[in-house]
């Protein structure tokens, strides 16, 4: 079986390059990477779709096919669209329909093959999936990963700032190609039974899809890289070790260098609500007293003196934690500073976990959160938002600690639970990790779905051609009249 993951905004490269650090290469890539490698190791041919970008400044996207090291049957294919230089998620729009499609049509033309299924991937996917499942005669899933209409909600758009927003982030288009990916689509994967029932019932998709269907849902978790975020140590901790320890020191009193330390690792990003934990930490002296506060900020060396590397969006947030730091005079019990890709964050987690700390997600709403995960099985109890599908993860509270993000005095009494039962919610979080969010067996969920998909559409055919589906036929054609 040869599956094509349909990913145009997804710039993948065999070395990780900006992964996580840049507003379009977030948990989505992680996402489609882990799961396309590990059905590649069960002997599926996978094909990475995405765009091709030839740009000075970001170089490490210009081959036209290029193979994952250590996977022969992965590969990323980019197909040429939207000129040659890098462009935001949002300004592809234009360019999927006609471009995308048909570059990606000529490819499997020009090689003489084309694949059995498809997974397409946000909304851009999704679009595009549901053109190329015709063109091609392939059965498609979506997995939208978060959908349009709760970003809409969460930044408070309206028929009065509507063109404003849509203006930046295209969200008319979005919403569209989300309606037509979850209407056309074999089956919508999604990360919790939560993602379902609250995100696809928005007003927004009313009529696309029936969210009681069962047969148009499958519940999907997504896993964890455990080579990477392991709890075991690794040979290289030393290293990051002594890099943490040295932004510790300059940021941190002497008399507090031992404690341990609430770390807050998500990208800058309002919906992330950063504020909420600052502001947390700020009001609660005795959690004061426990612990540091520690804030890893991508491509900052020194917060402190100066973060105007930052787009806006970031300095604005940063400009909130400056101001609270100020203003409850916390300066020597926070540190900020930046760690570099996936492996030394799964180091830095460990370290931390070395010396009883604990992760913290006060997101305002998180679709899945895959972060979090990682913490967990690199040693971490996690503090998280009940908003969205952390719920889940820690199912209600049992394997972490649920808090309202909007509620300073609630996120406090999380974070001073987890860091009074360290060892318990390590434990558990370890234990949760490897009954549930492996790769493997999110890898596992995806075959069945597109295998299941493949025997249907057999079936479909063989009627067809049988006769036995006339009567079907006929009757459905004399209630269209």
């Amino acid at each position: 079986m040869r599956v094509a993951f349909i990913n145009p905004q997804g710039n993948f490269d065999n070395n990780d390059s900006h992964l996580t650090e840049h507003p379009d290469f977030g948990g989505q890539l992680v996402y489609v990477k882990e799961v396309a490698l590990a059905l590649g190791e069960m002997g599926i041919d996978v094909d990475i779709i995405t765009r091709r970008i030839i740009d000075e400044n970001w170089p490490e996207f210009s081959e036209d096919v290029e193979s994952y090291h250590g996977s022969q049957n992965v590969r990323i294919i980019r197909i040429p669209f939207g000129g040659d230089k890098f462009l935001p998620k949002e300004r592809l729009w234009p360019y999927l329909g006609k471009e995308f499609v048909k570059g990606t049509v000529d490819f499997y033309k020009k090689e003489g093959t084309k694949p059995d299924a498809l997974t397409a991937h946000y909304g851009d996917g999704g679009l595009a999936s549901a053109i190329l499942s015709n063109i091609l005669d392939v059965p498609f899933t979506f997995t939208a990963h978060s959908l349009g209409a709760q970003k809409m909600d969460k930044l408070g758009v309206n028929k009065e700032n509507f063109d404003e927003f849509d203006k930046k982030y295209n969200f008319s288009k979005r919403i569209f190609a989300e309606r037509i990916a979850m209407n056309r689509s074999f089956v919508n994967i999604v990360s919790t039974t939560q993602e379902r029932f609250d995100q696809y019932s928005h007003r927004l998709y009313e009529g696309a899809v029936d969210v009681k269907d069962d047969s148009k849902f499958k519940v999907i978790p997504p896993g964890v890289n455990t080579k990477t975020f392991t709890h075991i140590p690794q040979i290289f901790d030393e290293d990051t070790e002594n890099c943490i320890l040295k932004y510790l020191n300059r940021d941190l009193n002497d008399d507090r260098l031992n404690l341990p330390c609430i770390v807050l690792s998500s990208r800058f990003d309002k919906k992330k609500n950063h504020k909420g934990a600052v502001l947390a930490f700020a009001k609660d002296k005795k959690l004061q007293e426990k612990a540091n506060l520690v804030i890893i900020l991508r491509g900052v060396e020194n917060p402190f003196k100066d973060y105007s590397s930052l787009n806006y969006e970031e300095r604005e947030i940063m400009d909130e934690i400056m101001t609270i730091i100020k203003e409850h005079n916390l300066y020597g019990k926070v540190s900020m500073f930046p760690i570099n890709g996936q492996r030394q964050l799964a180091s830095a987690y460990r370290v931390f976990s070395k010396r009883k700390s604990i992760f913290c997600l006060t997101a305002l709403y998180e679709p899945f959160g895959l972060a979090p995960i990682e913490a967990m099985y690199a040693g971490l109890p996690v503090v998280v938002t009940k908003n969205g599908g952390t719920f889940e993860t820690v199912e209600g509270g049992k394997y972490g600690v649920l808090v309202d993000p909007e509620d300073a005095e609630d996120i406090a009494r999380g974070l001073n639970l987890a860091l009074d039962n360290f060892e318990l919610y390590r434990e558990l979080g370890i234990k949760r990790v490897e009954e549930k969010y492996t790769w493997e067996a999110t890898a596992k969920g995806y075959l069945e779905v597109l295998e299941l998909a493949l025997i249907k559409r057999e079936k479909i055919y063989e009627a067809f051609l049988t006769g036995s589906e006339d009567h079907t036929l006929k009757e459905k054609i004399k209630n269209m009249l």
